[in-house]
């Protein structure tokens, strides 16, 4: 009923772990940027279909996914290999898609983001919303980075969570990683978006949630203010050490941005 692709770059240590939560597809593709590392042998040991593109940004990785690949169903889950699907959110979206409407064409779920298996339930900013299942034809994906999931038909809403580890592959890559991110929105940002003030007034959480990101992204002393925003506002510190560090690397990924912008204009 549903068919699961996943997108992987170097990620023989989070692979083995994803197939294992969706071992109930009889079509599992890993659309891969071509690692350098045993990704593609532990997909075709596992057995799964292997495809493999350059890497470009993220929007068109995963619209080449949607695109390109031929399914053998007509709804896709799109993971990346750090995320999990627990059995409840399998058992929902079976459910949804058994009763499912005609006029919808995209789910969007929540996840729950872990650190030193700490779920960071205040200081992640959690919930954020994502596009995550998919009826083919109907979704594209825009934005090169943070991406947005924008469809012809209508959205529905999954009650249940993906698992998100995004530290399994250690603080180095991390940083790395988010280094790469930090140079992608800095020049999104320095092309001076345009901001749709009615849009904070939308039924739609991710729409209000963009709009929010553009106008904070504008105001001064923004490191501090995220830390500020997540450890304190949005009461991180119940989280433990694991929030304390997670706000400290969501401040120093705001640095990053602010000031590659800045190079920029230089």
């Amino acid at each position: 009923m549903i068919s699961v692709v996943i997108l992987t770059y170097n990620e023989e240590i989070n692979l083995e772990d994803c197939l294992a939560t969706v071992c109930w597809s009889d079509d599992i593709i890993v659309f891969d940027s071509y690692s350098t590392d045993k990704t593609a042998d532990i997909a075709q040991k596992k057995g799964v279909r292997l495809v493999q593109r350059q890497f470009d940004n993220y929007a068109s990785q995963r619209n080449a996914a949607l695109n390109e690949v031929k399914f053998k169903y007509d709804w896709v889950l799109m993971l990346d290999a750090d995320e999990r699907v627990p059995k409840l959110l399998h058992e929902e979206m079976k459910i949804e898609l058994n009763n499912l409407k005609k006029d919808i064409t995209l789910y969007r779920m929540r996840r729950m983001d872990f650190l030193n298996d700490k779920w960071l339930r205040r200081s992640s900013g959690y919930p954020t919303w994502f596009g995550r299942l998919i009826k083919v034809g109907y979704v594209t994906v825009k934005r090169e980075i943070n991406e947005e999931y924008h469809t012809t038909g209508k959205i529905g809403f999954l009650k249940e969570h993906l698992l998100h580890y995004p530290f399994n592959k250690g603080l180095e890559h991390w940083f790395e990683k988010h280094n790469k991110y930090s140079s992608m929105e800095a020049i999104t940002l320095n092309a001076r978006e345009y901001i749709n003030f009615s849009s904070l007034f939308s039924s739609d959480p991710i729409e209000r949630r963009r709009v929010l990101k553009q106008i904070f992204y504008h105001l001064p002393c923004r490191p501090i203010l995220v830390f500020l925003y997540l450890y304190l506002f949005r009461f991180g510190f119940l989280d433990g050490y694991p929030g304390l560090i997670y706000c400290q690397l969501r401040a120093i990924y705001e640095s990053m941005i602010k000031l590659k912008i800045k190079e920029l204009k230089v």
